[in-house]
């Protein structure tokens, strides 16, 4: 997917960064971006850096160091790995929720600077102006829905979908709630869904990480929607025992599997946790591919 990359400034030089979502919608309006009103809920913590504007240019306060090599070592069953480290690590005070005190929060994930560039980038046009970056496949509400995937809060996401380990992330308001205050929209993850690259039911994170594709996660809203939230947060399910695992394509699906007692929470009780998300439309073969940034928690998984 490509999109316009915009030229801006940190304590490491100049950085490029892409702009995919506004909490105001007269500035999403402006900007050719998606309309996210939750994002104003994360003002005041640390998952909003502040930045200053000097003409057309952004200043930020913190940035990423690109030249880490990420590494991913399967686990037996593929999902938990064995051993992870993210390609890409924010500093101290990174976050790709950006303010610059006008009220308004931008989703603004920073895509290269001079140590490097994100795993996530296919391309980068300095002259045009213009990035194109690798996306995801999954589901919402039975149709199939494509997004970007450029931050996540804790490192396993980071290094398995190649985005930027941002730590502040996980300061959003609204772990595990989807009210008013909520900065945060869900998205499921099944663990152990079925395995087999040219399986037709194929989902889940150990297939993912055995590399037999996405992982085709389930979101829970899309941009135009009342709850929607390009900060996700992460509820990964496990199937039981005894259940036979089918590809899941809805919430609603989801939600009528845990109540036949197929499907579970991979680590109840915990609190969940916050990473980047960014646009997300229902898609058909007319329709191009909508974008988004992924990102998960990582729980204590406990696998059947």
């Amino acid at each position: 997917m490509t999109l316009p990359a915009f030229r801006g400034k940190s304590s490491r030089g100049e950085v490029w960064y892409i702009v995919t979502e506004s909490s105001n919608r007269a500035d999403a309006a402006k900007r050719g971006v998606i309309f996210a009103p939750k994002l104003n809920n994360a003002l005041g913590t640390k998952a909003v850096q502040q930045a200053t504007l000097a003409g057309d240019r952004l200043s930020f306060a913190g940035t990423v160091n690109f030249a880490p090599k990420t590494v991913v070592v399967p686990g037996d069953q593929g999902f938990p790995p064995a051993k992870v480290a993210p390609g890409a690590i924010g500093d101290a005070r990174y976050s790709p929720l950006v303010t610059t005190g006008n009220g308004i929060v931008l989703n603004a994930p920073q895509v290269a600077n001079a140590s490097g560039r994100s795993d996530g980038v296919v391309s980068l046009d300095r002259e045009r102006q213009l990035v194109t970056l690798k996306t995801l496949s999954g589901f919402f509400g039975g149709q199939t829905v494509h997004y970007l995937r450029t931050d996540a809060s804790i490192d396993v996401v980071a290094a398995l979908e190649g985005s930027t380990l941002a730590k502040n992330l996980d300061f959003a308001p609204g772990a595990g709630s989807n009210g008013p205050k909520s900065a945060r929209s869900a998205i499921i993850p099944i663990v152990n869904g079925p395995r087999g690259k040219a399986n037709g039911e194929r989902q889940g994170l150990q297939s993912a990480v055995l590399g037999e594709g996405s992982p085709l996660n389930i979101t829970q809203s899309i941009p135009g929607a009342a709850d929607y939230s390009p900060i996700w947060d992460v509820h990964p399910a496990v199937w039981s025992h005894s259940a036979t695992p089918k590809r899941l394509t809805s919430s609603a699906q989801v939600a009528t599997a845990v109540r036949a007692g197929r499907l579970g929470a991979a680590a109840p009780g915990r609190r969940t946790r916050a990473s980047a998300g960014s646009r997300r439309l229902r898609s058909s073969p007319t329709v191009p591919p909508s974008r988004s940034v992924d990102g998960h928690q990582r729980p204590d998984f406990t696998l059947p």
